[in-house]
């Protein structure tokens, strides 16, 4: 694995309106591309992921996995709007030689995958052979299958959607209502809203997993516990656990991000938007996801051209597409069967 970054030195406009004076990415790269360089995966990261998905999607990549670095030359970035390397709001405004802190700019999916785009050109990568990507990652992916459909030859997107729904904009406004009620919020500290941040996250972890999930791994043995209970505990962890490698800023700035996702845009509608991905494209979705739900992905598929779809049973929910490596690995390698099966036919 080497650690790369990307300094664009020019006026970034944003869809919204604003503009970054240049940015940064922060990207990983695995292995080394082949002569035509036709052996790239680039992989499109989560919500509070990083660029290092050796680690947060083992078992779908790694040394012996099926995207490996011995076949595959592998690219994962940091997004725009990140505390992982990539220029967000705690990075230094080169207006005022101070952090952006809250006037760091309302970012699109549209944003994040111009920026990828412009770190794919500086690259000299003109094909994509693979991009994929779930939840947040899986709507960059699809978004830019939609502005360069001619750019990947394979698509596969896991556990998202093709507009962000009410339901997923409702639990993010609610835990950045959290964060909000965090007194330190206002204050312009790297820390800042770092205890609403945690209650944030215990709230997102009741839209990435289930009740079926809770009861599974968080039930008491018995029947006299009062309090302390392992469900209870279990969120203070998670919540715990979170503010130690992320911070409020970026959770706030991002889950805008994810909420404004809608291919739609500008166009004529979401469904000629699908319509109009040239990749040969697999949709997987989680049957006890109740974030995004498996009838988004029904939906995405439905309306894309060259289109497979697969449904991955777990008890994991949402994050079943983080848990089920082995799983998803096993319906990514069907799909390049079935691929291959069509050329010969042809």
């Amino acid at each position: 694995m080497q650690e790369h970054f990307y300094t664009y030195k020019e006026k970034f406009d944003l869809e919204f309106g604003d503009h970054l004076e240049g940015f940064t990415l922060s990207y990983h790269t695995y292995g080394q591309l082949n002569k035509d360089k036709s052996n790239v995966i680039w992989v499109c990261h989560a919500l509070t992921g990083n660029a290092d998905v050796f680690d947060w999607w083992n078992g779908l990549f790694g040394d012996e996995a099926l995207f490996n670095p011995n076949d595959h030359y592998i690219i994962c970035v940091n997004v725009l709007g990140s505390c992982y390397g990539s220029t967000g709001p705690t990075s230094i405004n080169p207006k005022t030689s101070k952090p952006y802190y809250y006037t760091f700019p309302n970012i699109s999916i549209r944003d994040i995958v111009n920026s990828l785009n412009l770190l794919r050109e500086d690259l000299g990568i003109k094909k994509i052979n693979t991009l994929i990507g779930g939840s947040l990652g899986g709507q960059q992916a699809l978004e830019w299958a939609v502005l360069y459909p001619t750019l990947m030859e394979n698509l596969i997107i896991c556990a998202t959607n093709s507009k962000h729904s009410s339901w997923g904009i409702a639990f993010n406004e609610t835990q950045r209502m959290a964060i909000e009620s965090d007194p330190t919020w206002k204050e312009e500290t790297d820390t800042a809203g770092q205890t609403g941040l945690k209650a944030a996250r215990a709230i997102a972890m009741l839209s990435y997993r289930n009740y079926s999930t809770y009861e599974a791994t968080q039930s008491e043995n018995g029947n006299e516990t009062t309090d302390s209970f392992k469900a209870s505990t279990y969120q203070q962890y998670q919540g715990d656990k979170l503010t130690k490698r992320f911070n409020a800023y970026s959770y706030w700035t991002l889950s805008k991000t994810m909420d404004s996702h809608n291919l739609g845009r500008g166009r004529e509608s979401v469904e000629k938007a699908l319509q109009s991905i040239q990749a040969y494209t697999q949709v997987i979705g989680i049957t006890s996801d109740v974030l995004f739900p498996v009838s988004e992905q029904r939906f995405i598929t439905q309306h894309i051209p060259n289109v497979t779809y697969e449904e991955i049973t777990s008890l994991y929910g949402h994050d079943g597409f983080l848990v089920e490596t082995y799983k998803i690995a096993a319906a990514i390698s069907a799909f390049f069967k079935q691929k291959n099966k069509k050329r010969v036919l042809i």
